[in-house]
């Protein structure tokens, strides 16, 4: 990720800011941003935008990398991190940067101060690191994307942190006060003291104990579960009192995971407490003895809430959004009812007709058993469900047509045969000769040779300079493969 230097942000100009704002916006849309993009966004000559993005790169505040259909800028952390400053600066809420004071699995930590020289709290969030990039499963920051960039998660989280931290203080939860958030980074109070678990010894154990567990049972009737109570995310200020912090994986009780949450933050403190000062107590609070009292995770939508319909329906009224069905749809549900009702009243009336005639060849009619359960069956087509008829009706003549027209037997067959028809779909069949298998593993086969020989080539390129070197390479290799089609042949 590198490390940050802010030495050369006195000395960027607003153009320079403006060509990383420019790829800022093109990487919305764009893996790698082409530099005409860039040049079109930022509004400025395209000449000077070369030039301009050559020196960024050279200060390593963009990229120039190689995709698979073209090349183009990327964004680097130090750029991003750039853009981030100067926005909180000019809002004056920073004046001055400090030394690094923490570093997380997914974020960093570092002193500032504003005008007045007031001691502040920088944190900056880092996801993408070795470390912890199991993102997916471990948040919901993706929601319904498929993929995105760390410095778009990293947003997402520092804005989640932020709006946590927002609704805490404002309960009078021991949490840092929020300042200001931009992009990645969220400032705040700076807390003097130090994290618990640099802690060798308290006054009163049992009562810090105890101080713990209310704040985890008090979380909890607010509707959400910290996920990561830990003696690394809580801290002791100069008076002795818990402070709590980091925010982003914070779940909702309605959470499908929220009781084996909360019992890991319980266990979490039980064992350091064990541990760390040898006090065990047999008295710890559970997910059942919570009782809401507050809709924080409403408030700020925190992962895992559901929504009631009842709210949905009043936030969308608000909105002016309607929830009634038009004709259309509602002549449709009606329409499919009918079907369904049909269909059930059909089925009820073979189950009838069938118990019927059973009951009667049992006492009337005993020799007929076996023409009645024995079936011709109409399977020309494999995928087509096949038609039961009773052989002796097929058989009848004609005369005989009109005399069991009326029977319960002829009526059976006729209802089994228009059921049969329903249920019946579409047949499909297939003219292929070759089973899917070897299709498949010819595929993968060939899907492997071209992986491989892609490989053969460098997978990022050293800069700019070297697109017109592998052009005419790219160039010189389609005229070999073409055999002697360009009027020479090797």
């Amino acid at each position: 990720m590198g490390k940050l230097d802010v030495a050369m942000l006195r000395y960027l100009t607003p153009e320079d800011f403006r060509v990383l704002t420019a790829v800022e916006m093109g990487m919305k849309n764009h893996e790698l941003v082409p530099g005409s993009l860039v040049a079109s966004i930022a509004n400025l000559r395209h000449g000077g935008v070369h030039k301009l993005m050559k020196d960024l790169c050279k200060h390593r505040l963009l990229t120039y990398e190689r995709g698979k259909q073209y090349d183009g800028y990327r964004l680097t952390n130090s750029g991003y991190d750039y853009l981030a400053l100067k926005a909180l600066t000019n809002r004056k809420v920073i004046a001055s940067f400090g030394n690094q004071i923490g570093v997380g699995k997914e974020s960093n930590i570092y002193t500032v101060a504003d005008e007045d020289k007031n001691p502040l709290c920088l944190k900056l969030h880092r996801l993408g690191r070795t470390c912890f990039r199991n993102i997916k499963d471990k948040r919901d920051y993706h929601a319904h994307r498929h993929r995105a960039s760390w410095l778009y998660l990293s947003r997402i989280s520092a804005t989640k942190e932020f709006a946590y931290m927002s609704a805490l203080h404002a309960r009078g939860f021991p949490v840092p006060r929020p300042v200001d958030c931009n992009r990645h980074c969220v400032v705040m109070e700076l807390v003097t003291g130090g994290p618990l678990t640099h802690v060798s010894a308290v006054e009163d154990v049992e009562a810090l104990y105890d101080e713990l567990m209310a704040l985890v049972v008090r979380l909890g009737n607010c509707g959400v579960i910290h996920g990561d109570f830990n003696e690394f995310n809580l801290m002791l200020d100069e008076a002795g009192r818990p402070v709590l912090i980091d925010f982003p994986q914070m779940v909702s009780t309605e959470h499908p995971n929220a009781e084996l949450y909360f019992d890991r933050d319980v266990k979490c403190v039980r064992e350091f407490f064990k541990k760390r000062f040898g006090y065990e107590s047999t008295l710890f609070p559970r997910f059942t003895d919570l009782e809401r009292d507050d809709r924080l995770d409403q408030e700020v939508a925190c992962s895992g809430y559901k929504r009631t319909k009842g709210i949905e329906d009043d936030l969308m009224q608000e909105m002016g959004i309607g929830l009634a069905v038009s004709e259309d749809e509602a002549d449709g549900d009606e329409y499919e009812d009918a079907e369904d009702e049909k269909t059930k009243d059909t089925e009820d009336e073979l189950a009838t007709l069938r118990q019927q005639v059973a009951d009667s060849l049992q006492h009337d009619e005993p020799q007929l058993t076996e023409n009645i359960t024995k079936l011709s069956i109409d399977n020309k087509n494999e995928d087509e469900i096949p038609t039961l008829v009773p052989a002796d009706v097929q058989n009848n003549t004609e005369g005989k047509e009109e005399r069991d027209r009326n029977s319960q037997k002829y009526r059976l067959a006729m209802i089994e045969k228009a059921l049969s028809d329903v249920r019946s779909m579409r047949s499909y069949t297939s003219a292929s000769t070759i089973a899917p298998e070897v299709v498949k593993q010819q595929v993968k086969k060939n899907l492997e040779v071209r992986e491989k020989k892609m490989a053969r080539k460098h997978a990022v390129a050293k800069g700019e300079a070297s697109a017109l070197t592998r052009q005419r390479r790219d160039n010189r290799e389609t005229i070999r493969e073409s055999h002697g089609l360009w009027g020479w042949d090797e």
